[in-house]
């Protein structure tokens, strides 16, 4: 166990000195999100007069709905750049090659970004908040639970992403028809087989969360379980495509070069 703190704690320490390094690059980030969502705000409030887009009908859906997409998209890119780019600097095996194994690290790694990722998403959403005029309710213990909950289907996606850049290597280009696909995921209908999609329910219920105020426990509870229960079986599934890539990756011995 306190090897395990030991590799955390090194771990979350390399994500923190990472982010201030690469400072430049971190602030550049928050602004494209910052942009991209201003572009569409602003083309849908004069091209309709309401939201439209990712689903949503009114502008304060649409804060939430990129809030979402932002949070899942940083999730499930996450996984899969990490195994790029230790594969790339030749680290990849040595990792497997740890006392605590590879997936305690890359588990560690996951919850590092997850901390930084949701410091970079507050920044985005506080400056869309400030700028837009967008009133909507901000309850931590509300929206922090139902925000992971929602992602945790993208980081199954990112998982299996992982799995096949491992055997791969190169897939970054599958990465902008994911994004697409979603937006297409959050947008469809919240019906029988609709919130079965992985975002899809978890956004419903965060929209309700930060839209009309309605806290957790007072959200509906088969929904609620639902979307837990879609939640971890997509990231079920894409755990188990990762190890079946990773001992892909090891018979072919395509772990020790890119």
């Amino acid at each position: 166990m306190k090897e395990r703190l030991t590799v955390f704690r090194a771990v979350f320490t390399r994500e923190l000195i990472m982010m201030q390094r690469y400072l430049v690059n971190s602030i550049s980030g928050v602004v494209t999100l910052y942009i991209v969502f201003m572009l569409l705000f602003v083309g849908a409030r004069a091209v309709t007069g309401g939201g439209l887009v990712m689903g949503a009908t009114t502008m304060e859906g649409l804060v939430v709905g990129y809030l979402v997409w932002m949070f899942a998209m940083m999730g499930y890119q996450e996984l899969a750049w990490g195994i790029i780019n230790e594969a790339q600097v030749g680290t990849l095996e040595k990792l497997y090659l740890t006392p605590v194994g590879f997936r305690w690290v890359n588990g560690f790694a996951q919850l590092s970004q997850l901390a930084v990722n949701l410091t970079l998403l507050g920044l985005v959403f506080a400056l869309i908040l400030l700028t837009t005029g967008v009133a909507l309710q901000v309850d931590i213990i509300s929206v922090v639970p139902l925000l992971l909950i929602t992602a945790t289907s993208a980081y199954g996606l990112g998982f299996a992403l992982a799995g096949l850049a491992l055997i791969h290597k190169r897939i970054q280009a599958a990465f902008q028809i994911v994004q697409f696909i979603m937006v297409a995921f959050i947008a469809a209908p919240s019906d029988a087989w609709g919130r079965l999609l992985p975002l899809n329910l978890g956004h419903r219920l965060l929209t309700s969360a930060m839209v009309d105020g309605t806290r957790i426990w007072a959200l509906p509870p088969g929904s609620l379980l639902t979307a837990v229960l879609v939640g971890a079986g997509y990231l079920g599934l894409g755990l188990l495509v990762m190890e079946r890539c990773e001992r892909q990756a090891r018979d072919r011995g395509l772990l020790g070069h890119y």
